[in-house]
């Protein structure tokens, strides 16, 4: 894949093929998938993304790349203007798979932890969610696209066709977390990591703007106990049945 800026970096993933008709952004479909950190709401939706042809929004990285830039700004987290700033001044590449923040590889960079728990600070800042809404929403795309975050179904794409909260317990959702940070080679405490995602669980569902919550309309999903390949296909199956 060639070098491509915002929107196309996010769409990559799960495009095939784009419909040879012109389709308005409004006749879109598209798979909302939210939950918690660590829920593994990523690969699946990446998963089933490529499943169906579609493309893919990770709106978590987004956060992340923003919360990078505050990192390496040394940006006070409580300046909700700088903060602003700096979200809005993203305009990340992917390039073979890496993606690129004003001209370096930041691929594992925005997959640290304390990245991660910037990320989940700066995103109670209601002016860093609008710096990236309007992002978010250009990634509505023919023939379709997988979303997931933390608030795809309750604001950004509230006219999903389906909506996914994909859940798991706290135990197993650390222990997932621990596992991937050491096949990378990275030192990790499970009890730190469990407080860790408690806490991070606790601002999001407690923060004013976009709390992390299903909708009445959203379809619950709890992975504790289920493989990648059971969990992909519950999606699967209930996107067949809302297009029945």
């Amino acid at each position: 894949m060639h070098g491509q800026n915002f929107p196309d970096l996010f769409l990559g993933i799960g495009c095939i093929k784009r419909r040879n008709d012109e389709v308005s952004q409004e006749q879109v479909e598209v798979i909302a998938i939210d939950g918690p950190t660590a829920s593994g709401k990523g690969t699946i939706a990446g998963i089933v993304a490529q499943r169906l042809g579609y493309h893919y929004l990770d709106s978590g990285a987004l956060y992340r790349l923003a919360a990078l830039t505050c990192l390496d700004r040394q940006v006070d987290l409580l300046d909700e203007a700088a903060c602003a700033k700096a979200a809005s001044d993203i305009e990340p590449i992917f390039r073979d798979g890496r993606i690129e923040l004003f001209g370096r590889d930041v691929t594992e960079a925005i997959r640290a932890e304390i990245v991660g728990i910037t990320a989940s600070k700066i995103a109670t800042l209601p002016s860093v969610r609008q710096a990236l809404f309007d992002l978010q929403r250009r990634a509505k795309k023919a023939p379709g696209l997988v979303a997931d975050g933390r608030d795809m179904a309750s604001v950004v794409f509230p006219d999903a066709r389906l909506k996914v909260f994909l859940t798991a317990s706290a135990e197993s959702r650390a222990e997932r977390r621990y596992r991937q940070l050491i096949q990378k080679g990275i030192s990790a405490n499970l009890t730190s990591l469990t407080e860790d995602l408690a806490e991070r669980d606790r601002r999001d569902r407690e923060r004013k703007t976009a709390p992390l919550v299903p909708m009445p309309d959203s379809r619950i999903l709890d992975s504790s106990n289920l493989t990648i390949e059971e969990t992909v296909e519950t999606v699967l199956s209930w996107w067949r049945e809302v297009n029945q």
